[in-house]
């Protein structure tokens, strides 16, 4: 009875299948389904045909709606490293969760030459199944606030991530709002042009133009809705004043609010720190807990204070308005502990004319390992009184990524410009340094070790050949200066280095500002220490080698014409990637060239700078004349003296006549060193005892002289 009954359900329930799939399935509810739609919509039956107003495919199964996929190239253009923006291919469903992203083409050179496909790919594969209402934020060290999305970066690929999550987010955020429930796009209000009235920070209280938050701790310790571990890390913290929590947020980008707190200069001032459809927030806090921790670092999001409107979350930056300046007001202010200046970026979307959520984070303890935050909200509405309607109201373009970088990396950007300051005030002024050797050789040890950790290892700012076919490409093709300016410190180098080969020639950049050529020094240096025999290269054997360069910098030039990605691959012939930028983390035939390279130089002086470097042959055509050749030379070099060329030169850029081969000089400074100091020039040293040979050096201006 049990299995005829079985039997019985299951017939009746193949039958009400067929009878539902005739019914449902029409004419077209079936279609093919490209491999890439289906690898993101796997249960898809069809796609339907693309909308006319958004460029995207609606995706079905059946005659449900499955989501929307879409390429971000149609909806942004962030240009990467390459010069190209990143085209992926994104799946999002009706919820506004990313259900799938399949990368469709990139040319980025750090991922396609150094680290390989495989960073970028797991990178965006982070976002899959992630809705676009979160708050995303790339290598954050403080990854306790909720709501909030942490990814990983890639080492070595900052700028590249960074232009990734831009392209993602931003055309995700566009499709989300033209075709999705619940995401709100912007409206068209705007602030009154005419809008001001001089008012004082109490009277702009009352109107509702800054939002005054406090939260009294009898208030918080009273709430039974808290969770224990909650109230425990309130009362943790110190108690100093009557409020637990006291801020006080304005808008000081409006106006009638910046120019009545700021003055005329000030807000002057602030607006030269905005682009156009960026917002600024004052935050003021006075209580007992403030909106930022003891670890927050300038320039970056606030961990504790978040920022929502309409269920989206909006990126608030600090912008380190008071650096160098002090707070400057023009009206009394309340009493305040921490006051710190936000942006709200452009692309955020978001509205001061609309109502939105600050939150407020304090950590708790919720268990022995994990550390979580409590959020309490407040609800700011700025005042009506200020907007009218905008019916010419169009959408604000994002801030370009490339500020964006300069202005979050302005600490490695000031002290690079200072090291680049010194260093030609340094060349101006070498006749008057080089009379103290030991000044001289401190100076020169201690760049070439800022040179190698802090522009190479930190800063990433080692030129590279590929550099100028990427130039020469571009404005021979379709030249973007966005593309060079990703990169700031490579950029402000590149400027530096261009003006000062007219000026100075090849050496100031080869010689002071090259971290591979400082590694090599360095040694050097060790090979000295070890006593280790250095080879003397034979001067025609000389003359060929340095010929070399020049061969390979044509070679590759060239190719770069035919094939930009042969060119890249034959561009390894540079270390600088291996050893610079990803510091030896890298498959074993790279950094067995690399440390090869390394140990050669232990035997001959700057092997690789000498012979084989194709970039310092760029620059050393470029500055072939310099205008200044500030290496004073004397009538007795060469002729009859050759201590400098014999002994101190050790890149052999001494010509027999005495004179110095700029193209091949690193302007290390030991020649003039030696002769404007009377103990080690051999022309001074023995002026007068000619006849008389004492000691090694005599003999060989002796010999000369003959």
């Amino acid at each position: 009875m049990y299995i005829k009954t079985t039997y019985l359900g299951l017939c009746i329930s193949i039958l009400i299948f067929f009878i539902s799939f005739t019914t449902a399935a029409k004419p077209g509810d079936v279609t093919d389904i490209p491999q890439q739609i289906v690898e993101i919509f796997p249960t898809a039956t069809r796609i339907g045909p693309p909308e006319i107003d958004v460029p995207v495919l609606p995706v079905y199964q059946l005659n449900q709606l499955l989501g929307y996929i879409f390429e971000t190239n149609d909806f942004t253009n962030f240009i990467g490293f390459s010069g190209d923006p990143i085209n992926i291919l994104i799946g999002i469903d009706p919820k506004g969760v990313m259900v799938g992203l399949s990368i469709l083409e990139h040319n980025e050179p750090i991922f396609i030459y150094g680290l390989g496909g495989v960073p970028l790919l797991e990178f965006v594969a982070q976002y899959k199944n992630h809705s676009i209402k979160e708050r995303y934020i790339i290598n954050s060290r403080d990854r306790s606030a909720p709501n909030t999305t942490y990814f990983d970066g890639v080492t070595k690929a900052t700028v590249s991530v960074l232009v990734v999550n831009d392209t993602i987010i931003t055309s995700a955020l566009k499709v989300a709002r033209a075709k999705l429930d619940g995401f709100i796009a912007p409206s068209n209000m705007m602030l009154k042009p005419d809008y001001f009235a001089t008012l004082t920070f109490a009277e702009l209280v009352d109107r509702q133009l800054i939002s005054s938050w406090k939260i009294a701790r009898e208030t918080l310790l009273s709430d039974t809705t808290l969770p224990s571990k909650v109230v425990s890390a309130i009362k943790a913290v110190d108690q100093d004043s009557e409020q637990f929590v006291e801020l006080y947020i304005a808008f000081i980008s409006v106006p009638i609010i910046g120019k009545n707190l700021l003055g005329e200069a000030e807000f002057g001032r602030l607006q030269e720190e905005l682009k156009p459809g960026e917002h600024a927030i004052m935050v003021l806090s006075n209580g007992d807990y403030s909106y930022v921790s003891d670890e927050f670092i300038p320039q970056t999001v606030p961990s504790r204070l978040s920022l929502t409107q309409s269920g989206l979350p909006t990126d608030i930056r600090d912008i380190d308005f008071y650096s160098y300046n002090k707070p400057s007001f023009i009206t009394t202010m309340p009493d305040y502990r921490d006051i710190h200046v936000l942006r709200l970026k452009s692309q955020s979307g978001f509205e001061l004319s609309r109502a939105m959520n600050v939150g407020l984070g304090i950590n708790y303890n919720a268990s022995f390992i994990d550390v979580k935050q409590f959020i309490f909200p407040y609800s700011v509405n700025l005042s009506s009184d200020m907007f009218i309607l905008n019916p010419d109201a169009i959408e604000v373009a994002p801030t370009p990524l490339w500020i964006r970088i300069w202005q979050d990396r302005t600490m490695i950007i000031g002290i690079t410009c200072l090291y680049l300051i010194g260093l030609t005030v340094l060349f101006i002024k070498q006749t008057s340094v080089v009379k103290h050797p030991r000044l001289t050789h401190a100076i020169r040890g201690a760049s070439l070790l800022f040179v190698l950790f802090f522009i190479g290892f930190y800063a990433q700012g080692q030129l590279s050949v590929v550099n100028i076919f990427t130039l020469l490409l571009a404005v021979y093709d379709d030249f973007k200066i966005e593309v060079f300016l990703l990169d700031p410190v490579l950029f402000i180098l590149w400027v530096f280095v261009f003006i000062s080969l007219f000026i100075f020639g090849r050496g100031l950049y080869c010689g002071w500002l090259c971290p591979f050529g400082a590694l090599q020094e360095f040694a050097g240096m060790l090979a000295k220490k070890l006593r280790i025999k250095q080879v003397k290269i034979k001067p025609q054997h000389h003359k060929f080698g340095q010929a070399i360069k020049y061969v390979i910098l044509v070679g590759l030039v060239g190719t770069s014409f035919v094939s930009l990605n042969l060119a890249s691959k034959l561009a390894e012939i540079e270390p600088f990637k291996t050893s610079i930028t990803l510091q030896f983390v890298r498959t074993w035939p790279f950094v067995l060239y690399a440390v090869f390279l390394l140990l050669l130089s232990m035997k001959i002086h700057k092997v690789y700078c000498r012979y084989l470097c194709p970039l310092g042959a760029g620059l050393a055509i470029i500055g072939r004349f310099p205008i200044l050749k500030m290496l004073r030379r004397r009538k007795e070099c060469g002729s009859p003296c050759q201590l400098c060329k014999t002994k101190k030169c050790e890149i052999d850029a001494i010509e027999k006549t005495g004179e110095i081969n700029y193209s091949e000089c690193v302007q290390c400074l030991e020649c003039v060193v030696t002769i404007e100091n009377p103990t080690l020039c051999v022309v001074d040293k023995y002026k007068g005892k000619r006849k008389r040979p004492l000691g090694k050096e005599a003999s060989i201006f002796v010999s000369n002289v003959e």
